[in-house]
């Protein structure tokens, strides 16, 4: 599967119609960005269960703003509607194939139980 772009419009339909969601926020002057695309595309297509999207900042300045992002590129995670992982910096191939094993490795029933208990912890 090839990635693909995400705007303000379509991020949350995104993350809440896909089981696992990968974001790579970018932009075109980013050194790391470029260099950090073809590691990106080249999982999208190893790993055809797994949406991957791309934010261009530039574009989506408010979308960006919105998500918290300082540095770029900056990898986001989404599992069942939930942020599982977010990271600057762009990963070598092994790292992002550690990163897609450890997501689907998740026990997400866990993960909605650890939210739950610092939530209540919280309140």
């Amino acid at each position: 599967m090839t990635t693909i772009d995400l705007t303000s419009t379509s991020f949350n339909s995104a993350v809440e119609d896909n089981d696992i969601l990968f974001v790579d926020f970018w932009a075109a002057w980013c050194g790391p960005c470029r260099a950090f695309a073809p590691t990106f595309q080249a999982a999208s297509e190893a790993h055809p269960d797994i949406v991957f999207g791309k934010v261009d900042t530039e574009a989506e300045q408010e979308l960006s703003a919105a998500a918290g992002i300082t540095s770029i590129p900056t990898l986001m995670v989404f599992r069942d509607q939930i942020l599982v992982f977010s990271q600057p910096g762009a990963l070598a191939p092994p790292q992002l194939d550690q990163v897609i094993a450890a997501v689907k490795g998740l026990d997400m029933d866990e993960v909605r139980k650890s939210i739950a208990e610092t939530n209540a912890q919280g309140s």
